[in-house]
């Protein structure tokens, strides 16, 4: 994995721990007036691979809701 991605994977994980709606609105102000530039990803072997299978997974319903995630995350959180 590149640099760029560990990054955009960590801040990522950050922006998901965030619930203060005045942050996230700042956050993404600052998102929206920064200059967008498309650039092509290119996925290595393995993202190629994890894309195929939640597709599958998506197909075959092997699937879970968001409240139902929710509720595992709590009950796994604290086990840690």
């Amino acid at each position: 994995m590149s640099t760029i991605d560990i990054t955009r994977n960590k801040i990522i994980d950050k922006l998901l721990a965030i619930s203060n709606k005045r942050y996230l609105d700042a956050i993404l102000q600052i998102v929206d007036s920064s200059p967008s530039i498309v650039e092509k990803v290119e996925l290595n072997p393995s993202q190629i691979e994890m894309l195929r299978m939640s597709e599958e997974d998506y197909k075959y319903g092997r699937v879970i809701s968001q409240e139902q995630l929710d509720n595992e995350d709590k009950e796994w959180l604290p086990l840690k």
